[in-house]
This record gives C-alpha cells, sequence and structure tokens, in this order.
C-alpha cells in the first residue's frame, strides 16, 4: 500500500472533535503532505487548515482525497459518497480508514477498474503475504509494545523517529494500523491481516535494509489483552526487534474494555515480551518506558517517571509532555 502525497483531508460533516483523530494524527506528524481540508458544513470540525474545494486542491497538487474521520460502525454516510465520486471523476486518489470499502460504491470501484484512480480501504489488506521464517535479516528495528491496546504505542513510534531524526539518524516509521498507514502512506494494517501470517506481514513490511539506519515499527494490542494478544505476538516475531519501548497509561485499571482482566505488572511486561521477542533474536533488549501520564499533574509525572527510571534502569519519559530523546540516545548507541 503506498498512499500519493500531499492529501487534501476530507472532514465530512463531523462535529465531535474525536471523531477527526485520524486528520489531527496526519496533520500533527505529516504536517508537509496536507494542502488542505475540505469540510461539508460550517459547523464540521476544523483543523486550521486552509479549506480548499475539490477543484482548488487538484489546482494546488493534492494527490488523494482522504476520510480522516472515523465513527461507530466505521460507515461511510451516504451523504459523503457524491463528494466521494466527483473526487474520484477530478483524478483523486481517495484513502479511506473506515471498516466499510470504498470498493462497495458502485461508481468508485467502476472507476478504479478503469485504471483511472486508486482506492485504499487501510483497514483491508488483500496482497499475498507469505509466511514468517524468523531468518535473520539487516538492518535494526525498534518496536512499541504495550501493558494494554491504545496505551501510545503509535504516538511513541512516531516520537522515536522523529527525535532520532533530529539526532542525525536515518529512521523510518513503519505503520502497522490505519492511522499511521495514513500518516506515513505506507504499511500493512496486521489486525486485517490472517493469523498464520502475521508476522510474515512485519518481516514484508520490513525487510533487509542497508540504505538507512533503523525501522520504528508500530506496535499493536498486547501479549496481556485477550482479544489482540496474537497479534503483539505476530508482530513481536515477524520486527525481529533489536530494541523495544514499554508503553503505558498511567491510572488504567484494567485491560481496556474488559473490567475482569487485571492490567500486568510493568516488570510483567518487560519479562514477556523480552521472552516472546527472544524466539528471533536472541539479542533484543527494552531501550525505554514510554507513559501517557494525562491522568495525573506535571510535577507527578515528572517524579514518577525519575522513580520508575531508577527502578527499572530505563529512560522512562512521557513523550507528550517531556519528550523521547533519552529513549533516541540509548537507540543510537546500539
Amino acid at each position: 500500500m503506498n498512499i500519493a502525497q500531499p492529501y487534501l483531508l476530507f472532514l465530512g460533516d463531523v462535529t465531535d472533535p474525536l471523531a477527526a483523530k485520524t486528520a489531527r494524527g496526519i496533520v500533527q506528524w505529516r504536517p508537509q503532505a496536507c494542502l488542505g481540508e475540505l469540510r461539508l458544513t460550517d459547523e464540521t470540525v476544523s483543523l486550521g487548515l486552509e479549506a480548499l474545494t475539490l477543484e482548488q486542491a487538484k489546482a494546488n497538487g493534492a494527490k488523494t482525497l482522504v476520510i480522516g474521520t472515523a465513527n461507530a460502525g466505521g460507515v461511510i454516510p451516504r451523504t459523503w459518497v457524491e463528494t466521494l465520486i466527483t473526487a474520484a471523476n477530478l483524478g483523486f486518489d481517495i484513502a479511506s480508514g473506515m471498516h466499510q470499502r470504498l470498493t462497495d460504491i458502485p461508481e468508485l470501484a467502476a472507476l478504479a477498474s478503469q485504471g483511472n484512480i486508486q482506492l485504499f480501504d487501510v483497514r483491508h489488506y488483500d496482497e499475498r503475504l507469505d509466511v514468517g521464517t524468523g531468518a535473520k535479516r539487516q538492518g535494526k528495528r525498534l518496536l512499541t509494545v504495550g501493558t494494554d491496546c491504545s496505551v501510545g504505542k503509535m504516538f511513541t513510534a512516531l516520537a522515536v523517529e522523529k527525535a532520532l531524526t533530529q539526532q542525525g539518524i536515518n529512521a523510518q516509521f513503519k505503520a502497522t494500523g490505519q492511522t499511521g498507514i495514513l500518516i506515513e502512506g505506507t504499511g500493512i494494517s496486521v489486525d486485517a491481516v490472517v493469523a498464520d501470517f502475521i508476522s510474515g506481514a512485519v518481516e514484508a513490511l520490513s525487510p533487509s535494509f542497508t540504505d538507512h539506519e533503523w525501522d520504528i515499527i508500530e506496535g499493536q494490542g498486547s501479549l496481556f489483552n485477550p482479544s489482540f494478544a496474537g497479534v503483539s505476538l505476530g508482530l513481536l516475531h515477524g520486527a525481529q526487534p533489536d530494541a523495544l519501548v514499554l508503553c503505558h497509561e498511567v491510572g488504567r485499571e484494567h485491560i481496556r474494555h474488559l473490567p475482569h482482566a487485571a492490567l500486568p505488572s510493568i516488570r510483567q511486561t518487560i519479562e514477556a515480551n523480552l521472552m516472546a521477542a527472544r524466539v528471533t533474536n536472541p539479542a533484543v533488549q527494552f531501550v525505554g518506558i514510554c507513559l501517557n501520564t494525562s491522568k495525573i499533574d506535571d510535577k507527578e509525572a515528572e517524579a514518577l517517571c525519575l522513580e520508575w527510571s531508577e527502578k527499572f534502569n530505563l529512560p522512562v519519559t512521557d513523550p507528550v509532555r517531556f519528550g523521547v530523546d533519552d529513549i533516541a540516545r540509548r537507540v543510537a548507541a546500539l
């Protein structure tokens, strides 16, 4: 999957700021890829980008119309379809992170079949994949892992990539989820891959390389999440990581959406991930811990990071509040 940039971000008619988190993530991490935004109503959430019509955006060089919102059920609203068809007729490729496929819209499917445009349903993956082998390959890799899902693995991976780049180290972000794919323009949504091929998908996403120094691979789920542990294990084996960063949300009381499932301790998470990762790289090591400390104040967060850094002998930080420079320096030293 290789989505052409620059983007016109389509916000539809959503009024809930949280519904636009995909578009917001693209603007935060790849602002240079965003030419402007398209809103259907004055009440629609705005990201502060230049408001452009489809025709203006096309004239300015936009390649892909990206649906930058999410909704319950992941269904493309009927009221958006006319805009999508118009965009396709103007020659825009279209990318979507919705569960509903763009190819389910007959007019779009017809245009795509004629070779006029490309449709990117990033939650789905239909290309051929091989099973993983665990064979040693060139290049260094970092994978983000967590105590649970939705604890900041994508944010941390992007923050580490940015910090390494600022330190003069050539690092590339490798996306494994729909928002990450739209941010980077490439990737494989591993939760759409048949279980037998997850590790092979990650080997394909990060093959042997010598033209840069690090691949920073976005993690998914958690070995301790009863719903998503299989995806997490496949990522650990396929990534063959040299370095791991653990992500955790301070104050979370149980596995997300599963109040009967207890969160693991940090020590348990470190030990379990090292054991699993050593299947394909016996030399793997943790290089840091990233915390989401949004439930406590700055002073408490700073004290907790210092306490855990001494306890686990690792750099510990909140990437939003304090950055990840210490972790990046640890990575650079490997």
